[in-house]
C-alpha cells in the first residue's frame, strides 16, 4: 500500500508559527482535538454500520483516526446541509437512515450475516453493488442506491481531508495563509515548504526564519462611521434584496444620487481579516445552505458551486474571473437560429464594463488577443500558478493562443474611488471560500463600502417573505423574518437582486409579476466540463490565482457542430474541492482514492465556460416539501441539450490533447454544470419576458429585478462582469425615468 511521501507533523508544526492566522490556528487546533462525543442521530446499531463502511470507503493508514463517522453524525443532528439533494432522494436524515439500513439488509442477502460482521472483501462487494445500483434488498426501492452511495462518499471524502491530519498526508500546507505565497510556479517551493521524506531537512528553523523576514499585511476591516438607520414606519425610496454583483452597485448608485436605500440580505457582514479562515469545511458558511431539490438528468449541484449568502453574495466566493463577453454572444439566436438574442448590444453595456473594472481594480493583459482595440485592463495581470503554465505549454504546442485572465483582484496595492486602498492579491488561492485580504473585488469590500458612504443601509440576516401590494398591484412594503421576528419596510421601489432561485422563487410565493408565465421558466447552467491530469511537475495547485489563464481561440470554433461557443481556463483547486469532485464524477474509494491523491501536489485542471441554451424542460418550480419556514422548496429540472452535450464533447477532446501535449501522466474528466442563470428574462415582449430592457417588471411598475435570472441568453463567459454592468445601467434608467418626488 503507498505511503505518504510527506513528513509528519508539518501542519502542527505550523500552527504553532507565525505563519497562520489567528482564525485558521483556532479552526484547525480545535479540528485536530479528538472529540469524546458520542453518537446523538444514529442508533447504536446504525453507527456501527457506519463506521466500518468509512473504514472501507476512507482507509486511514498513514494517520491517526479521524472521526468520520462521528463528523456525519453530528452534521445530522444539527440539521445543516449543504444547500441541494437530488430530488429522487428523500430528505437527508431519513436518507442515511435508509442506507444504513439497506447496507445491513444487501450484507445479509448476499452472504447471510450482518454488515459489520462480514470481512473486507465482503463489505468491499456489498459497496461496490449499492455503489453500480445492484444491491438487493427492498430499501433500494425507496432510495436509489447508487446516489446514496455518492452521497455517503462525498461526505465522507470531505470529512477526511477538511482535517489536518489528512492535508498533511498529502502535502498541503495552503493553510499557511499569514503572507501568502511568492513561489507558485512550476517546480517552486518557499524555503520552507514540504518536499518529500528524504528532502526535507530542518523544517523548523526554515519555517521560523521565514515568518520573521515577512511583515503582516493589512487586512480591509468595517467601516467605522456610524451607519444610517432607516425608520420601518415610513417608507424609503428603494429596497434592494440581495447584495451580490447584481443588487450592491445599484445600491451604492442609488445612495450617490441621493435616494434612502435599504439592503436586505440573508447572510451575516462579515469582517474577512477577523472571521475568514483558510480553511474550506470553516468557509462553508459562505454557501447557500437552505435546501433545493434538484430534478434532471443533469441535476445541478447547488451550494459551493453557485450560490452564496452573506454581504457581499456569491462574490465573496466566486474565482473574480471577469472576461468580458464578445459582441456576438448578445445576438446568439441571429447567428445560429436557436436561443434568443438579448434586448441590448455589447454597445450598451460597454462604458459599464469599463467603469467597472476601472472601479474594481482588474487585472488582464493588455493589449487583449480576442479584443485588441480595448482600453487596457487597470493592472498588469496576475502571475501565473503552475496549471497555468502547464496550459501554457499544452496550448502553445497546438498553436492555441493563450493570455493572462481578466481578474477582478489585484496585482498591486490599488486605490479605490469613494473606498480608499486596497491590498495585493498574495497568492493565497482561496478565492473560492473567501478573500481575507480585500485584494479580490467581492462587493463587500467594493460596492457596499461606497454604498454605506453615501447614506445606505446594509441589512444583515434578513430573510424577505412576502411582498405586500396596493390596490393599483404597486408594491408598498416588504415583510421579512430578522433573529426570529417578523418585520416589515414600507418603501417606494423594490429591486430584487437575490438571484436566478430566490428572486423566481419570492415571485411565485406571492404569485407576482408572471402574466407571462415565464417567472421559473428558461432556467440555464453554463457547461463546465473539466478535465483534470496529473504531472511529473511539482505544481502545489493551492496557491495563486485559480483561474490564471484563458483562451477564446473556442469562442466560434470552425469544426463545430453546435451553436455558440467557450472560452478555456486554467484552473488551481484546493484540496477538499478536488477530493469531493473526485469522489463525485470518478467513484473512487478505498486505496485507489487514498493512492490518487498522494498526487494532489502534481495535479492541474482545464475547464471550460460555455453558451447554454434556453429550453422549456429547463425551469424552477415551487415543490411540496417545505423549509425550516415553512415555505416550499424550490425544485430545478435541468437537462442539458444536444447543442451543451456536443459543445462538452468538443471541449473535453481539445483539452485532453492539451494536458497531453503538456505532459500530463493520468487524466480523467468531471461533468458539470456552472452558476445559475435565466428564470425572470429581460425582452421587449411583455407576453415572453418577465421585465424590459431597464429591469422593471411589466406587470409591476416599481419592482426592478436585477440579477442572473434577467440574462435572456447564457452569454459564453462568466456573468460577474455582465452583472454588475448591467446593475449600474439599471440603476442609471431608474434615475433618468424617475419623476420629481417618484422616488
Amino acid at each position: 500500500m503507498e505511503q505518504t511521501p510527506y513528513p509528519s507533523g508539518t501542519v502542527r508544526h505550523l500552527l504553532s508559527t507565525s505563519q497562520v492566522t489567528p482564525k485558521t490556528k483556532e479552526v484547525l487546533q480545535q479540528r485536530l482535538e479528538v472529540s469524546d462525543s458520542k453518537p446523538s442521530f444514529f442508533d447504536q446499531a446504525s453507527f456501527a454500520i457506519l463506521q466500518a463502511a468509512a473504514a472501507r470507503l476512507i482507509p486511514q493508514v498513514e494517520v491517526e483516526a479521524i472521526a468520520l463517522a462521528l463528523a456525519l453524525d453530528q452534521r445530522l443532528a444539527t440539521g445543516i446541509g449543504d444547500g441541494w439533494r437530488y430530488d429522487t432522494v428523500p430528505p437527508d436524515s431519513k436518507a442515511h437512515q435508509l442506507g444504513l439500513q439497506g447496507l445491513e439488509e444487501s450484507a445479509r442477502s448476499l452472504f447471510g450475516k450482518g454488515f459489520i460482521s462480514l470481512n473486507e472483501a465482503e463489505q468491499d462487494a456489498v459497496l461496490q453493488a449499492v455503489q453500480q445500483a445492484k444491491a438487493p434488498g427492498t430499501t433500494w426501492e425507496t432510495l436509489p442506491s447508487d446516489l446514496y452511495f455518492e452521497e455517503l462518499l462525498v461526505e465522507l471524502t470531505e470529512a477526511y481531508y477538511s482535517h489536518p491530519l489528512a492535508q498533511e498526508a498529502i502535502g498541503y500546507v495552503g493553510m499557511a495563509d499569514a503572507h501568502g505565497w511568492q513561489a507558485i510556479g512550476l517546480n517552486q517551493l518557499e524555503p520552507w515548504e514540504p518536499q518529500t521524506l528524504t528532502d526535507v531537512v530542518d523544517i523548523d528553523t526554515k519555517i521560523d526564519s521565514k515568518a520573521e523576514q515577512i511583515p503582516p499585511i493589512s487586512t480591509p476591516s468595517h467601516p467605522v462611521t456610524p451607519p444610517i438607520v432607516y425608520s420601518l414606519d415610513h417608507p424609503v425610496d428603494a429596497v434592494v434584496v440581495g447584495t451580490g454583483a447584481g443588487g450592491a452597485p445599484l445600491l451604492a448608485r442609488l445612495a450617490q444620487a441621493g435616494l434612502s436605500v435599504v439592503a436586505l440580505e440573508a447572510g451575516e457582514f462579515w469582517n474577512p481579516a477577523q472571521d475568514f479562515a483558510t480553511d474550506e469545511r470553516s468557509q462553508s458558511k459562505l454557501f447557500w445552505t437552505d435546501e433545493r431539490l434538484s430534478a434532471g438528468e443533469d441535476a445541478i449541484a447547488f451550494g459551493n458551486n453557485n450560490s452564496g449568502i452573506g454581504v457581499g453574495g456569491s462574490t465573496l466566493h466566486y474565482t473574480a474571473y471577469v472576461p468580458r463577453p464578445q459582441p456576438d454572444d448578445f445576438h446568439l439566436h441571429r447567428d445560429f437560429g436557436v436561443g434568443i438574442d438579448w434586448c441590448l448590444s455589447y454597445a450598451d453595456l460597454q462604458p459599464y464594463y469599463e467603469e467597472v473594472e476601472g472601479f474594481l481594480g482588474v487585472s488582464g493583459a493588455s493589449p487583449y488577443p480576442w479584443e485588441p482595440d480595448r482600453a487596457p485592463y487597470p493592472l498588469p495581470p496576475l502571475p501565473l500558478n503552475g496549471a497555468a503554465q502547464l496550459m501554457q505549454r499544452g496550448c502553445q504546442a497546438l498553436g492555441i493562443r493563450t493570455a493572462p485572465a481578466a481578474n477582478a483582484a489585484l496585482s498591486a496595492p490599488y486605490f479605490q474611488p469613494g473606498v480608499g486602498w486596497r491590498s495585493a492579491c498574495t497568492n493565497r488561492g482561496f478565492c473560492q471560500v473567501g478573500c481575507s485580504v480585500g485584494a479580490k473585488a467581492s462587493m463587500d469590500v467594493t460596492f457596499i463600502p461606497l454604498a454605506l458612504q453615501h447614506g445606505a443601509e446594509v441589512r444583515s440576516r434578513c430573510f424577505v417573505t412576502r411582498l405586500e401590494t396596493d390596490a393599483s398591484g404597486q408594491i408598498t412594503a416588504v415583510v421579512y423574518v430578522q433573529e426570529g421576528q417578523e418585520k416589515r419596510q414600507p418603501c417606494r421601489s423594490l429591486f430584487l437582486c437575490a438571484g436566478a432561485i430566490e428572486t423566481p422563487r419570492l415571485l411565485l410565493l406571492n404569485s407576482l409579476a408572471n402574466s407571462s408565465g415565464q417567472v421559473g421558466r428558461n432556467f440555464m447552467a453554463h457547461p463546465g466540463v473539466q478535465v483534470w491530469g496529473q504531472f511529473p511537475e511539482d505544481i502545489r495547485p493551492y496557491k495563486g490565482i485559480p483561474g490564471g489563464l484563458i483562451s477564446e481561440d473556442t469562442h466560434r470554433p470552425q469544426d463545430a457542430d453546435f451553436a455558440g461557443g467557450y472560452l478555456l481556463q486554467s484552473i488551481g483547486v484546493m484540496p477538499v474541492t478536488y477530493a469531493s469532485q473526485l469522489a463525485r464524477g470518478s467513484g473512487l474509494w478505498g486505496d485507489r482514492l487514498r493512492s490518487h491523491m498522494f498526487g494532489y501536489n502534481h495535479t492541474a485542471g482545464i475547464n471550460i465556460l460555455g453558451e447554454c441554451l434556453p429550453y422549456e424542460y429547463n425551469y424552477l418550480e415551487l415543490s411540496d416539501e417545505k423549509d425550516d419556514r415553512g415555505l416550499p422548496k424550490p425544485r430545478v429540472h435541468f437537462t442539458n441539450g444536444e447543442n451543451e452535450r456536443r459543445m462538452n464533447a468538443h471541449a473535453e477532446a481539445l483539452m485532453r490533447q492539451i494536458w497531453s501535449a503538456a505532459g500530463a501522466e493520468s487524466l480523467w474528466t468531471f461533468s458539470r454544470n456552472a452558476h445559475t442563470i435565466g428564470t425572470c428574462r429581460m425582452g421587449t415582449d411583455p407576453t415572453q419576458a418577465v421585465v424590459d430592457p431597464d429591469g422593471r417588471s411589466f406587470d409591476v411598475p416599481n419592482l426592478y429585478i436585477m440579477d442572473n435570472s434577467i440574462f435572456p441568453s447564457a452569454l459564453s463567459v462568466n456573468p460577474a462582469l455582465t452583472l454588475m454592468a448591467l446593475s449600474l445601467r439599471v440603476a442609471d434608467r431608474f434615475l433618468q425615468q424617475a419623476q420629481p418626488g417618484e422616488q
